[in-house]
């Protein structure tokens, strides 16, 4: 289950009188791990900048650029030639994301075009779900809904397990903080992760215990992953791994259920994963409320 990263916040003021290009690759440092996180977009009208696109827009966000001099364009679903030529017009783009794997940065950087990243935005609204995608794995609740909806009374279809002594394995701490462990620990829940940047002692003060990664695999019954779409962590649930861990009833035999909130690709036309019947999806909803997206426009 992917969630979301972190990071700490620091205000675009910094970027006042900076060239296009340095300001770009402020914003490409910040994504490669520089920790210089660019959170806000209050200072973005010292930037030289008289125009701003953008997909969706939170009411204070339109607020703060406003009164810092910008107009502000909210063009949506638009296709790669029309934003293209759009942004021609409007040399400034405004993605409320927390990381930017979808955006060639160098490019932007080539053409002059700012591009922002904000970490923070969406962090507690993806814990949340992590952690409710935690529960309705174990009592399997969306099935037992559509079962409910289709007319039926499956009692017995629907056996669950209690979370109280299950231990979960956390794969990028660092992107969640402290919030999911703390929250899946007041039920009873042992928690163990596998970060190479967070340092046991940290993991500790939450009583988290650090595990190697090969050591994760058989020791956990929940499995959540966070962590960044980099080639060293892609396919790290793969075959190898599945065989390590205890057994379940997915098509492999190795696991009982999954519970997906991302993608490799959006929507995605492959659904043998989606339609399985031991699956939970959603279209990408970690970021999906209100303060989320309000948090995102400050």
């Amino acid at each position: 289950m992917a969630g979301e990263p972190s990071g700490s916040g620091r205000s675009l003021s910094r970027l006042r009188g900076s060239t296009k290009e340095q300001q770009a690759g402020l914003t490409a440092g910040e994504h490669s791990g520089s920790g210089r996180s660019l959170s806000c977009l209050h200072a973005i009208a010292f930037a030289n900048l008289q125009k701003v696109l953008s997909d969706s827009l939170d009411p204070c966000c339109w607020y703060i650029l406003q009164h810092g001099g910008l107009q502000v364009v909210e063009k949506q679903n638009l296709s790669k030639e029309e934003l293209i030529a759009e942004l021609r017009e409007a040399p400034g783009g405004g993605q409320g994301r927390h990381w930017l794997d979808n955006v060639d940065l160098e490019a932007a950087m080539r053409k002059g075009i700012l591009v922002i990243n904000s970490p923070n935005g969406n962090r507690l609204s993806a814990e949340e779900l992590t952690c409710g995608m935690i529960m309705c794995l174990a009592r399997q609740i969306p099935q037992a809904m559509a079962s409910m909806k289709d007319g039926k009374w499956d009692r017995k279809k629907f056996m669950g397990t209690e979370l109280n002594g299950k231990t979960l394995g956390i794969l990028g701490l660092g992107r969640i903080r402290r919030e999911v462990p703390v929250w899946m620990q007041s039920f009873g829940m042992n928690t163990v992760q596998y970060d190479p940047i967070i340092s046991p002692e940290v993991s500790a003060s939450f009583r988290v215990q650090q595990l190697p990664l090969e050591e994760i695999w058989p020791l956990c019954d929940f499995i959540t992953v966070h962590t960044p779409l980099l080639p060293s962590m892609t396919g790290l649930l793969n075959d190898s791994t599945f065989a390590l861990c205890k057994k379940g009833a997915l098509q492999s035999g190795q696991c009982v259920g999954a519970a997906l909130d991302m993608f490799t690709e959006e929507p995605p036309r492959d659904h043998a994963l989606v339609d399985h019947e031991n699956v939970i999806s959603c279209p990408h909803l970690g970021a999906s409320t209100k303060e989320a997206q309000s948090h995102w426009g400050e």
